[in-house]
């Protein structure tokens, strides 16, 4: 990852699974953000980590953060799989130009046209607080390291 803890958040506005403009800057000074960026919509591993961010709330309500999904499939496909799997956060589409989120993080997997399994907590003030990521895309990433990273906001 390119983007380390003490940096200043890369910007962006995406559109979400209601096709809906989501920037960054609508949460600065007003809420932290947790941006899960993920490979594939409708996949095993992706789904499973989504879906225990969606049934498991509470610590990340307890830091005042928002999570916000990415990945660089098309927002339709996107609101298909939130609107099954019941994602009540933002899944947010970086298909067009493709990537381009992705690529600022320092996730993007040239290779595979996708992001990288990793994570970005940011702070009310636009300020990465903590990062992590998985080793590979078949691995998922543990709820204890969203909870170490939320106990640094």
């Amino acid at each position: 990852m390119t983007i380390n803890a003490g940096d200043r958040a890369p910007e962006f506005t995406l559109k979400d699974q209601n096709g809906n403009d989501v920037s960054l800057a609508d949460y600065r000074g007003k809420q932290n953000v947790v941006l899960v960026f993920y490979p594939f919509t409708f996949t095993g591993v992706c789904q499973g980590e989504l879906c225990e961010l969606r049934d498991d709330p509470a610590s990340f309500e307890a830091a005042d953060a928002q999570v916000i999904a990415i990945s660089c499939d098309t927002r339709h496909a996107q609101a298909q799989w939130a609107q099954q799997q019941g994602f009540s956060f933002p899944v947010l589409s970086d298909f067009w130009p493709h990537g381009a989120t992705a690529k600022a993080y320092g996730v993007f997997n040239d290779d595979l046209g996708c992001a990288n399994r990793a994570t970005f907590v940011i702070d009310k003030s636009g300020d990465v607080t903590a990062t992590f990521s998985s080793a590979n895309l078949a691995t998922p990433r543990a709820r204890s390291e969203y909870e170490a990273a939320l106990a640094k906001l």
